[in-house]
């Protein structure tokens, strides 16, 4: 059952704690985009959301989205968070405002060819290195990012990276640390089609420390709508 109150409280509290990370990180004046995920969720949930005021929301399965988006009553912008197959970039393009997971040049370039206009992406990198986690080998990454650039319909607006599912906060900082050094020296590489505007970093469980090491997108889910159906 939804109860919009808690919903708002998730949501209060949530912009409390980042708040309170980009005062004890510097940075008191700096806005993050709050990406609220709401996979596995209904459709009356996501009107919830954005009755509440979230204007950005995450989903992880295209065709899940496809059953949902219909349904849902107002405005957000969508973002497609989780893994994209090349045969399901057809189907995700028109549902989807953002594709925050491309994890190769082959998706990058199928979703220029199926693009009717400029689409806007997120680069996705493996900063843990662990195989169970989607994204560009860091080692790898920069060449194959200035190589998306290049392709006719796409949009670069940054990177977007998964900490590693550990306890260890430093474990979990270094897989944040890379990717803004990585971001901030893109910005040398600028163009109409690369922009490093949006760095996608932290979850429920990892964003204030995300924030701490330089994130100024995080996705939030369970903090907001508590646990999934």
């Amino acid at each position: 059952m939804i109860d919009p109150d808690k919903i708002r409280s998730g949501l209060s509290e949530v912009n409390e704690r980042i708040h309170k990370a980009l005062q004890k990180a510097g940075r008191p004046d700096d806005k993050i985009t709050l990406v609220g995920v709401t996979k596995t969720f209904p459709p009356e949930f996501l009107t919830a959301a954005i009755e509440c005021g979230i204007t950005e929301i995450g989903e992880s399965k295209v065709q899940e989205f496809e059953a949902k988006k219909p349904r849902v009553k107002g405005k957000a912008r969508w973002h497609l968070i989780g893994h994209l197959q090349r045969n399901k970039v057809k189907k995700a393009l028109p549902l989807f405002d953002m594709i925050q997971s491309v994890d190769s040049y082959k998706l990058a370039k199928e979703i220029s060819k199926r693009a009717e206009n400029k689409f806007e992406i997120l680069i996705q990198v493996n900063s843990s290195g662990e195989k169970s986690k989607f994204g560009l080998e860091m080692d790898q990454a920069k060449e194959e990012i200035l190589r998306i650039a290049e392709l006719e319909n796409i949009i670069i607006m940054g990177l977007m990276t998964i900490g590693r599912f550990v306890d260890d906060e430093t474990l979990i900082r270094k897989s944040f640390t890379p990717v803004k050094e990585m971001f901030e020296d893109l910005k040398k590489y600028e163009s109409d089609k690369l922009k490093m505007v949006h760095l996608s970093m932290g979850m429920s469980s990892d964003f204030e420390l995300a924030i701490e090491e330089g994130a100024n997108m995080v996705r939030v889910g369970s903090m907001i709508f508590g646990s999934r159906g």
